[in-house]
């Protein structure tokens, strides 16, 4: 497959840049792989009617921190974006993080944040053209300094997504209501429409819900710079995997239920933890999975996905699902109903292999 093959028309306005009133109150695609059939709802908790008894959703519960940190330079004051990746060493308070603009910032500059700029960071490293490792110069214990920081940040909304400013109100929005570990610096962004409601109905009609953990990374949304797709490196995400969700979505196969994969980070944890046997393994450690047609998925019996943007590693992950033709079809006439909302806040597909 080819870059180029990924590409559609989308207007930026269909981009939704605020979530549904309601989690659960999206609209619904409904794909059937093997018939083409496509319906339409505009509600998202319709999906209760798709699952039975023993069937098994998984979903990712990572969690998401406020990322995005708004700093200044010493001496000059220029104005620095910081965003936070990954905690490197919590005893010397060291963390990957982005920079913009990248080029005013040097070895030993100090970065200071806050209206008070009480939080002080060093860059004690460059690790990439934008990257660079910061050392936080903060005394006092580790949970105090997190909260400190963390109080700082705003939601990480995806830029090219999401354009407006973060508001209070999306670290909350940004927020699976089953979030649990925390880690990510992107949501996992088809469990957003999940309400504690609707989870609640999913237990009382006997569907089974399984958490893996997946840190979602940027490079989800990282451009690719290849048409040649085979020639495309995904960066790695931390991942784990329990026994109860071994379980649980052992036990749905074996018994002949459905095991849907809620979103595309939850599918690339089942391909990368799933033995030789096509049954989930625990598994503790990280994945640089990319997945593009043509794949033989080997346990998910559906899937739910949101509406991706044009060239992403997600809609090609989708269409390796679904099949190109089919899923390519689907898109087109999203596209075509203007109601449909593209993005991480936008509506939702349920791929059906029946």
């Amino acid at each position: 497959m080819k870059l180029s093959q990924f590409k559609f028309k989308l207007d930026t306005e269909r981009i939704a840049q605020y979530p549904a009133p309601f989690r659960d109150e999206c609209r619904l695609m409904v794909l059937h792989t093997k018939s083409g059939v496509i319906e339409h709802h505009d509600h998202f908790y319709d999906i209760i009617n798709y699952f039975d008894e023993k069937d098994v959703l998984v979903f990712n519960d990572t969690k998401v921190f406020p990322a995005r940190l708004e700093g200044n330079k010493e001496k000059t004051g220029a104005k620095i974006e910081v965003f936070l990746l990954r905690e490197l060493n919590r005893e010397l308070r060291l963390w990957d993080v982005l920079v913009e603009p990248a080029r005013k910032i040097r070895i030993g500059n100090k970065l200071y944040f806050g209206e008070d700029e009480s939080m002080v960071a060093e860059v004690i490293d460059n690790t990439t053209s934008r990257g660079r490792t910061l050392r936080f110069l903060y005394d006092g214990p580790h949970e105090e300094f997190k909260e400190a920081l963390f109080a700082l940040g705003e939601a990480p909304l995806p830029r090219h997504m999401v354009s407006r400013k973060a508001e209070p109100q999306d670290m909350e929005d940004f927020q699976c209501v089953f979030a649990k570990n925390e880690g990510a610096v992107t949501a996992p962004a088809t469990g957003l429409h999940f309400s504690k409601n609707l989870m609640k109905r999913m237990e009382i009609k006997g569907i089974e819900s399984a958490f893996v953990t997946l840190h979602c990374g940027l490079g989800n949304f990282r451009d690719i710079d290849v048409e040649d797709l085979s020639k495309h490196k995904m960066e790695s995400e931390e991942l784990h995997v329990n026994a109860e969700a071994c379980r649980l979505v052992n036990t749905a196969k074996e018994t002949g239920h459905k095991v849907c994969a809620v979103g595309t980070t939850v599918q690339r944890v089942l391909e990368t933890a799933m033995g030789a046997d096509k049954r989930l393994k625990e598994f503790n450690g990280w994945t640089n999975k990319f997945i593009f047609p043509p794949y033989d998925f080997g346990i998910a019996d559906a899937m739910l996905a949101n509406f991706y943007l044009p060239y992403s590693t997600l809609l090609m992950l989708t269409c390796a699902y679904g099949g190109y033709d089919i899923v390519m079809k689907a898109y087109k006439e999203a596209v075509r109903d203007h109601r449909y909302r593209f993005g991480c806040y936008g509506d939702a597909m349920l791929i059906l292999k029946d």
